[in-house]
């Protein structure tokens, strides 16, 4: 059933009903709240004696998946402990709901791992960092996101062979990251807070190493020279252009042009009238399905290529919104369109949102769409190297988890529950070691019921059909 609000300051952290206060009284506000969860209770990780089994989660939630791609979903998910921690947000959903939380909710990513954090151009063509997922948003609370973002780090590290205390560490540096971040945000008028953001090149020219920091930095010229040539579509001579195929993971295949197109159709009710205007000037040339990520693997998702009348390429991509994995712990969304809720999520935390972002209004095919603009390959890219420095990682992605928070919440209320000291840094760094063992284990029992032919796991999707 839904998390509850512990009795401490429920008035007073009702949406929207402490804002009037000054940040002074809204930080007391936070203090208080240490009363329904110490910070050092943050550090609690015990699986109820009645856990549900983590392959019957995987099993329900893949009812309402495409059934071809499911051995795909489980065949990503076996690599390795942090490949199953992508594709587990169900799971550790309703591990999170037993766990102590202040009562303060924030519209939250919802799956706040770290391969969901990454670089995108903003519609100025700016190359800024943010959360780049929003199909688990939903409002919750805060606590959740940090406690994934932190375990997520712990088991990256444990793959990549850091010893146990550098493990723990990056923990530590993304929980204090995401402190000392809330507090300078608390301090700052509405409007600067709001409209703050994370420079990707001045992240970059903040990493200590000299190597990786100039090789970032040359990476991020050559690509910001080169942006014309995202998904290898050059403007000028497309009129005939077709999507280029890359088996398995982009394909054409007839049953699924028809409600991408659909799609498309309909969701630019749903865009400013400006956007509009701007997308009548493309017309719908291809339409190719994409198998994406490892937690999404299974939901409908395409790419829809547009080209306007000078031959310049528009690519869109279409993707299909189902409930978040934590409504049964969280509540039902406000809205009935899974569509509007990723919109209306990603647009309340993203510092930048994409232009085209929109949803379809009315369900196609009995599916929620949302579409946005596929992120550029090339900037991808960049955010999957700078995971390679785990430790200047861990404090970036912190910090720009306490800027998306801050947006949809009161940081100086959060600041307020933080304190000054490291003891919800330790906190979470105690958890996300607990929490990554809890893991692994799952993982092992995952992996034996491939083994024993309970879930079938594949390299490759089936294109039948």
């Amino acid at each position: 059933m839904p998390s509850t609000t512990p009795s401490v300051g429920k008035k007073l952290i009702r949406r929207g009903a402490q804002t009037a206060l000054s940040p002074t009284e809204r930080r007391k506000i936070g203090r208080a709240l240490r009363a329904n969860a110490p910070r050092i209770a943050q550090a609690d990780w015990r699986p109820a004696a009645d856990r549900a089994d983590p392959v019957e989660i995987l099993i329900a939630q893949g009812k309402h998946r495409i059934q071809d791609l499911l051995p795909v979903r489980y065949g990503r998910m076996m690599t390795d402990p942090f490949a199953f921690l992508r594709g587990a947000a169900a799971i550790m959903a309703e591990d999170l709901a037993g766990t102590p939380v202040t009562g303060y909710r924030v519209q939250s990513c919802g799956d706040a791992h770290i391969s969901n954090f990454g670089a995108y151009a903003s519609p100025e063509g700016t190359p800024v960092f943010d959360v780049n997922d929003f199909d688990e948003t939903l409002p919750a609370p805060w606590e959740w996101d940090i406690k994934r973002l932190a375990t997520s780090l712990v088991v990256a590290a444990r793959v990549d062979s850091y010893a146990p205390k550098k493990s723990r560490r990056l923990a530590r540096i993304a929980a204090r990251a995401y402190r000392e971040h809330m507090a300078r945000l608390s301090v700052l008028p509405p409007l600067a807070a709001w409209t703050s953001r994370i420079d990707l090149a001045a992240a970059i020219a903040d990493i200590e190493s000299t190597k990786l920091r100039r090789a970032m930095e040359t990476r991020l010229t050559s690509i910001l020279d080169s942006v014309a040539r995202h998904y290898d579509l050059a403007g000028g001579s497309t009129a005939s252009s077709r999507i280029p195929e890359r088996p398995p993971l982009v394909y054409h295949l007839d049953k699924h042009a028809l409600p991408a197109r659909k799609a498309l159709a309909s969701y630019s009710e749903t865009l400013e009238n400006d956007r509009h205007v701007l997308l009548r000037r493309f017309a719908l040339r291809d339409v190719a399905f994409k198998v994406v990520g490892v937690g999404s693997v299974g939901t409908f998702c395409a790419i829809g290529l547009l080209i306007a009348g000078d031959g310049t390429p528009l690519l869109l991509q279409i993707k299909e919104a189902q409930a978040s994995a934590l409504a049964p712990w969280a509540g039902p969304s406000a809205y009935a369109n899974h569509g509007e809720r990723v919109v209306v999520g990603q647009r309340m935390m993203q510092a930048q949102s994409d232009i085209f972002l929109g949803w379809t209004r009315t369900a196609i095919g009995g599916r929620h769409f949302y579409i946005r603009s596929l992120k550029d390959s090339h900037l991808a890219e960049v955010g999957v190297r700078l995971e390679a420095s785990l430790p200047f990682y861990a404090e970036l992605c912190g910090r720009t988890l306490a800027r998306a928070h801050a947006r949809a919440g009161d940081a100086a209320l959060i600041s307020g529950y933080l304190g000054q000291g490291g003891v919800f840094d330790e906190a979470i760094g105690d958890f996300a070691v607990a929490y990554a063992d809890q893991t692994e284990s799952d993982w092992k029992v995952f992996l034996a019921a491939i083994k024993s032919g309970r879930i079938t796991a594949s390299d490759s999707p089936s294109q039948k059909g």
